[in-house]
């Protein structure tokens, strides 16, 4: 009956300790009106073991992710996997968000991500997006020696409502910024060995700016070929086409947009856009 399906899923997933990113949503963020700047995020110290996701920490936000309303703004650093041999934990770790999708920016060491869709090595100047609700892994990327840097940290955003797209070109044409033929798909991959893909793991949701955790028997990486475009992907921002003026004046800021995501509250206003400068 009804009972004992809650009963196990109860038992399934439990509520870690804490808020995601090291801050509570409500009580937290207090209006400002002042500009403001960070200087680069705090390493974790060598005696710890930090992983992606305990190495992420909340710079700013507005709305509210349990009504998808408004964005979320992180930095991160981190020194061990969430996977693998270097991981900080026993077991496995691996997550997914409920809440939005996440544009992650690496700004010192590459990543190496793997999804349910496939695997990106994602390296400084490059950025990825994972949308709501895919199931990914984040480790620090290996060097062309074989070994891993011994700490990561970049930035990240997340937008509550919607995803994010390719701006309108308007007067530009039909080429520049950043064009579509440059994005790049991962290609499916599946554990096949199994030693990994029938060893227990965490699964990790965040949902509502908390972080559920449950027991998972075995690997999630277990999509053998896909199709369709909700997927993750990443970008070279090497290839963005620049715009700008050779006259006089400065144009609109847009004109710099790599992504955007709409759903402001007024016509013409986007949710957030990530810009190159």
């Amino acid at each position: 009956g009804n009972e004992e399906c809650t009963t196990a899923v109860n038992e399934a997933t439990m509520r870690l300790s804490g808020t995601f990113g090291g801050a509570d949503w409500y009580s937290d963020m207090k209006l400002d009106p002042n500009p403001m700047r960070w200087g680069p995020t705090p390493l974790p110290s060598s005696n710890s073991s930090v992983n992606f996701l305990e190495g992420i920490q909340t710079l700013l936000g507005s709305g509210d992710p349990t009504s998808k309303a408004g964005i979320g703004v992180y930095v991160y650093a981190f020194n061990a996997d969430m996977s693998g041999e270097n991981r900080s934990t026993t077991a496995d770790w691996h997550t997914y968000n409920s809440d939005g999708d996440f544009l992650i920016v690496p700004q010192q060491s590459g990543l190496w991500i793997q999804t349910e869709i496939g695997r990106m090595a994602v390296s400084p100047r490059e950025f990825c997006v994972i949308p709501r609700g895919v199931v990914f892994t984040v480790n620090i990327l290996k060097t062309n020696e074989g070994e891993s840097e011994k700490f990561a940290r970049g930035y990240m955003l997340e937008i509550f409502r919607g995803h994010f797209q390719l701006p309108e070109l308007g007067p530009i044409g039909s080429n520049g910024l950043a064009n579509a033929r440059d994005f790049l798909h991962p290609t499916a991959h599946f554990e096949a060995d199994d030693a990994i893909k029938n060893t227990a793991c965490v699964i990790i949701n965040k949902f509502g700016q908390h972080l559920f955790a449950r027991s998972n028997p075995h690997s999630p990486y277990n999509v053998v070929a896909w199709h369709g475009n909700y997927l993750p992907f990443k970008y070279d921002l090497h290839k963005f086409c620049a715009v700008n003026s050779v006259t006089y004046d400065h144009p609109d800021p847009s004109i710099y947009t790599v992504l955007t995501a709409k759903g402001g509250d007024e016509e013409g206003t986007a949710l957030a856009d990530f810009v190159i400068f």
